[in-house]
């Protein structure tokens, strides 16, 4: 008598795991977004300038080389998208080296990547920043904005992820600001009134993990993060500060133009992450409206100071 087959559980279903392809995946943000979505189970290719440089630390991924300078156009993304669901973007240069420009780098290459997602249906996480806006006289932003506005133009499925500042392992400005918040004096520009929600990026890693996890990016276009608490600038400096030392900084306000011909002189020089850019964000506000990141976390976000769990980011990983 054949057997009642009704009576026979369905096997059950193995989890899907998605196959992501984390564009920048050797830096800063890059490294906490990899060390996440490893940790999910996630499929992992890595786009990278140098991926000799970093394949033995990188073993669980497949390396691949990534130059937004040759890759201007939807075609040239074809070998990098082979066998991808979903693309990260953490892509950014602070300041233009030869052949590699704000425009090349923030707008036209991620535009023809986005074109190229659209085609592939392949969903698409783009890295872009708070506080940008029409008329700001830095190329650095304007870039940005170009690039958003041409990915959201491309048909494809996508999600722009605009972080506060960040504060965590590996960053050269989240370094310099600390380093910064422990000199005995700290110069106040005048005109840096805005607001900074400042997070840790683990936490932003976690959310690339959780956006990279959905099957549809419609209900997450435009993903403003940030963390908990509303910091003034030199607030910020004097919560950095309070994980070194019980003594107070002497905090002296600077006349913006001061701050504006530094910003200038960083640009030039190099030698700080400070930049005109940065100058003209820091007099406005840096806040995510709404601030979507406890959503993706499903928890508040980690505060900022020496209380804030250890990184995920495994020691392999880490600069």
């Amino acid at each position: 008598m054949p057997p009642n087959t009704t009576d026979i559980p369905d096997p059950p279903e193995k989890p899907f795991l998605a196959r992501v392809l984390v564009l920048g995946g050797t830096g800063f943000i890059g490294r906490h977004a990899v060390a996440a979505l490893h940790a999910s189970g996630a499929q992992l290719a890595i786009g990278s300038r140098h991926p000799g440089r970093h394949r033995a630390a990188y073993s669980f991924a497949d390396m691949r080389l990534a130059r937004f300078e040759h890759l201007l156009l939807p075609d040239a993304w074809a070998a990098l998208l082979k066998d991808v669901d979903v693309v990260v973007n953490c892509v950014g240069i602070l300041r233009q080296r030869p052949n590699e420009s704000y425009d090349h780098v923030h707008h036209r290459a991620p535009e023809a990547l986005a074109l190229a997602c659209a085609k592939a249906g392949i969903r698409f996480i783009h890295t872009s920043a708070l506080g940008l806006h029409e008329g700001a006289k830095s190329r650095f932003l304007s870039s940005k904005l170009l690039g958003e506005r041409a990915i959201a133009a491309s048909g494809s499925d996508y999600a722009i992820v605009r972080p506060s500042l960040l504060d965590g392992e590996g960053g050269f400005g989240a370094r310099w600001l600390r380093g910064l918040s422990r000199s005995p004096v700290h110069g106040i520009p005048r005109g840096a009134r805005g607001g900074i929600a400042a997070m840790t990026a683990t936490d932003l890693g976690l959310a690339f993990a959780a956006l990279a996890a959905m099957p549809s990016l419609a209900a997450h276009r435009e993903v403003e993060l940030g963390g908990s608490r509303r910091y003034g600038y030199a607030e910020y400096l004097r919560e950095l500060r309070a994980d070194y030392t019980d003594t107070r900084a002497l905090q002296l306000p600077l006349p913006n133009w001061a701050a504006r011909l530094g910003a200038h002189a960083c640009d030039v020089l190099h030698f700080s992450p400070f930049s005109y850019g940065h100058w003209i964000l820091l007099q406005r506000d840096n806040i995510p409206v709404p601030n979507r990141l406890p959503e993706l976390l499903g928890r508040e976000p980690h505060a900022i100071g020496s209380k804030m769990p250890a990184s995920p980011v495994r020691p392999a990983l880490a600069k």
